[in-house]
This record gives structure tokens, C-alpha cells and sequence, in this order.
């Protein structure tokens, strides 16, 4: 978790609550749902999960280019090469990997924190704002396009791969980045399309649970 960018703490346990009145316990409420739903679909989520993967995807076409060094050339230079490339390569995949595991950590997260929060008190009226259609949409569309493309790739080049004209490092390359887009696009797809039934059934919900301080009852 970012400390530049910390996540709103859970609501208090019963205990410890202590809101004057449902006013008050609503507002807090807000405030943590609002920022939890914008650290989970923000703008700028979707832009990092980009920046992520073109990181990811860049370590990848190095490898390939190793692959492709390894497979074609018989001078012991090409293989210097093939090897500077992999390691570079492998330099660039590990960390945006982990960046990419603890990105979806930390979205489960928030998930169990709007979870938390949601549940102390229900107010349909604001919390229909965080359905957020225009985000949702923002990340569904691009994604859905992405895996789309991904998808083919990973069918269609393999498919149409000609012995003597592509190379096994060539198709394995391409293949590559096409699962890599297949991958994002499925996830963003899920997540404008999780966060959106979510924000629906929260507005939809029935009678919540609990809610102003346990040191007033």
C-alpha cells in the first residue's frame, strides 16, 4: 500500500463507534466510500495498470529479441547479445510483475473496505453517485478492445505462421504480447464490470445494518 496514497481506514468496531448522529456517521461514510471508489476505478488506475503492462510488455518483446538472437545466429557475439537482451528483458518483466500482483492485492482491498463501509448504514441517494457509468465505461471499452486484440493475436498468428517465413522466436513473441493484452483487457473488464453491479446493488440494497455509536446505546 502507497504511502503517498493510503487507503481510508475500515470503519470502526462497534465499540468504538461514537457518531453524534446518522448525519455525521453518513458523512464519514461518504468520504471513505467516495475515495476507496476512486482509488479502485480512478483514471488514473487505469492509466498505471497501462503504464504497468507497456513495462511488462516491453521486457517481453526483449525477450523475444533474445529468443530470436538464440534461434537465428551461430556466432558466440549474437549470443553475447541474446543474452544482454534476456537479462534486461528479465529485468523489466519481474518488478512490473510484482507491481501488477500487488495492484490487484490491494484492489481486493479496497473491495473489503467499501464492503465494510457500505454496510454500516444504507443512503441510496448518495451513494448513487458512485456508480460512476462514465468510468466504468472508460475502462470497459478500451479493455474490452484490448483482450479483443489479444485474443486474435494469440489465435491468429500462429494460425497463419508460414515455416520459413516467421521464426518460432517470432511467433512465441508475438504470441506473447497478445496474451499480455488479453490479460489486461480481461481485467479491466472485470473491474468496470464488478464495480459498476456492485454500485447497483448497493443503491438496490435493502435495510442495512448498523449504525451511530455504541457509546449512545
Amino acid at each position: 500500500m502507497s504511502r503517498r496514497n493510503p487507503l481510508p481506514p475500515p470503519p470502526p468496531t462497534v465499540e468504538l463507534r461514537a457518531w453524534p448522529d446518522r448525519e455525521a456517521l453518513l458523512a464519514d461514510r461518504a468520504r471513505a466510500m467516495g475515495e476507496l471508489s476512486r482509488l479502485s476505478i480512478g483514471v488514473s488506475r487505469l492509466l498505471l495498470l497501462w503504464l504497468t503492462v507497456a513495462g511488462f510488455a516491453v521486457g517481453w518483446s526483449l525477450i523475444g529479441a533474445a529468443l530470436a538472437a538464440f534461434e537465428e545466429s551461430i556466432e558466440p557475439l549474437s549470443y553475447l547479445f541474446g543474452g544482454i537482451f534476456a537479462c534486461i528483458g528479465a529485468a523489466c518483466m519481474i518488478p512490473t510483475g510484482v507491481v501488477i500482483g500487488f495492484g490487484i492485492r490491494r484492489d481486493k482491498l479496497v473491495r473489503e473496505r467499501l464492503g465494510q463501509w457500505s454496510s454500516l448504514e444504507r443512503d441510496p441517494l448518495g451513494d448513487a453517485r458512485l456508480r460512476s457509468p462514465g468510468q466504468s465505461l472508460l475502462w470497459f471499452v478500451p479493455s474490452l478492445l484490448l483482450g479483443a486484440l489479444g485474443l486474435w493475436m494469440c489465435f491468429a498468428i500462429p494460425a497463419t505462421a508460414k515455416p520459413g517465413q516467421e521464426t518460432y522466436a517470432e511467433v512465441a513473441l508475438l504470441m506473447g504480447l497478445g496474451f499480455i493484452l488479453w490479460l489486461t483487457g480481461l481485467i479491466g473488464v472485470a473491474k468496470a464490470v464488478s464495480h459498476y453491479r456492485w454500485a447497483v446493488r448497493l443503491v438496490g440494497a435493502g435495510s442495512p445494518t448498523v449504525a451511530v455509536g455504541a457509546a449512545h446505546t
